[in-house]
């Protein structure tokens, strides 16, 4: 079942020409195509399903700084900001809250991550907090638990997953931004090997700059035309609750995530539990993830089934004047994982018996686009005029306006906001050592 997401209206002439394209209409693209038509440019945003339809409201709605890899860091600042402006400058409400988020563990090697991790960040400035076993005991108690500590990070906070990209979008449209919902682009018109235009099902719209910010099937659509951008996505499962007792913001414990929406209802979810399917892309690239693939053995399951043979990492063929795989899967919308939904569910309800008979309002699959060092691309690609904004590799909502910033500035070739280059598509390719990202 796919998530309750705000629906938006759709401009019905699509424009013969535009300053930029983007390719993909989730909390990237939303906020990619926001900060564009904000500085003046005219701006075409066209989506194959409808606007935060796939991953975009899918996730936690986590946005956070803490613990996140060194080269994120200085991006997930532009990001806070972002979000914290968006509200003003659109004039609705996109459901970020500044309610700061709680970690508790009784793992040893946990605790002493996020200890280690502090040092890291100190140049940074975040606001973070390291609790005893008392202090993690008194922000979540949980019952049979002993904790050994934990992380209070004080100015982190959450957005609403079914509301952000979809209100963005339409903060983009007041700057002059025009969206095309089940308007699937199914290639680019090139001339002497530079982008002149994008082919979308419902027609062309000339262009010299595009960004794709097609999450999971970035990839597959770059592949047409020569550019290797190593992609996988895992299958996770996360489960929404109907309205019921408060027992905290935005709380992780090593068996279960919870966080509470504006309405009162929480969503559900495990850290790090997912399906990794066999796909052709991913036997394609599987020697670019093999170190994340060691690293996180015991998260990930292995399994096969009909993602093999439909959806993004698919084998495809097609020509711009015919039907493209974009169009036969509107919405990427796997089956949540029972298993999984069961797991969940044991472990929120052994830690806080008050949700014990907790109702389940609905639950859905997702899948998390990765990239082998868990750090997105945000680059020009090799073809003049494509640029690629993917790769968000499980926490990319949070991040998202930051990625969405930061590809606006390289494709209208202003100063980057911040240094573009860990997040340079190159890297996979230019003998750089992959270094996975994350705690």
């Amino acid at each position: 079942m796919s998530p309750i997401v705000k629906r938006i209206h759709s401009d019905q002439e699509l424009p013969a020409k535009a300053d930029v394209v983007v390719i993909g209409g989730g909390i990237i693209g939303a906020t990619a195509a926001f900060f564009l038509a904000e500085r003046g440019l005219s701006v075409a945003l066209v989506e194959k399903g409808h606007v935060g339809g796939e991953q975009s409201s899918r996730n936690w709605g986590w946005c956070r700084r803490q613990n996140r890899d060194a080269r994120e860091l200085p991006l997930s600042g532009i990001a806070l900001q972002a979000w914290d402006e968006f509200a003003a400058k659109i004039g609705e409400d996109v459901g970020f809250r500044r309610c700061g988020l709680l970690y508790a563990t009784d793992n040893p090697q946990q605790l002493a991550e996020w200890e280690a991790w502090r040092e890291l960040a100190r140049p940074f400035d975040v606001n973070t907090k390291m609790l005893s076993a008392k202090e993690a005991a008194a922000a979540i108690p949980a019952k049979g638990r002993q904790w050994l500590g934990g992380v209070h990070s004080i100015d982190d906070g959450k957005g609403e997953p079914a509301i952000a990209a979809p209100t963005i979008a339409n903060g983009a449209r007041k700057f002059g931004a025009t969206i095309h919902q089940e308007c699937a682009a199914r290639g680019l018109e090139l001339v002497n090997g530079a982008v002149a235009g994008v082919i979308t099902e419902k027609g062309l719209i000339r262009t010299q700059a595009v960004l794709c910010a097609g999450g999971a099937w970035t990839s597959m659509f770059c592949r047409q035309y020569g550019v290797l951008f190593p992609q996988a996505s895992v299958r996770q499962t996360a489960l929404r609750t109907r309205p019921t007792a408060n027992l905290g913001e935005a709380i992780y414990t090593p068996e279960c995530a919870l966080t509470r929406r504006l309405d009162g209802s929480y969503t559900l979810a495990i850290s790090g539990r997912a399906m990794l399917d066999i796909t052709p892309q991913g036997i394609r690239y599987a020697r670019w993830f093999m170190p994340m693939f060691l690293m996180r053995l015991k998260a990930v399951q292995i399994g096969i089934g009909g993602s093999f043979f439909h959806g993004p990492e698919a084998f495809a063929r097609w020509n711009s004047d015919t039907t493209s795989p974009f169009e036969r899967m509107r919405v990427l919308d796997p089956a949540p994982s029972r298993r999984t939904m069961a797991a969940i569910l044991k472990g929120v309800t052994k830690q806080f018996p008050a949700l014990k008979g907790i109702e389940i309002a609905d639950s859905w699959g997702a899948y998390v686009d990765c990239t082998p060092d868990a750090v997105p691309v945000i680059s020009p690609a090799d073809v003049k005029g494509l640029y690629i904004a993917a790769g968000g590799s499980g926490h990319g909502f949070g991040l998202g306006p930051g990625i969405g910033r930061l590809a606006a500035d390289l494709v209208a070739n202003d100063t980057p906001c911040v240094d573009p280059s860990p997040f340079r598509l190159s890297r996979f390719v230019d003998g750089s050592k992959v270094k996975v990202g994350g705690i």
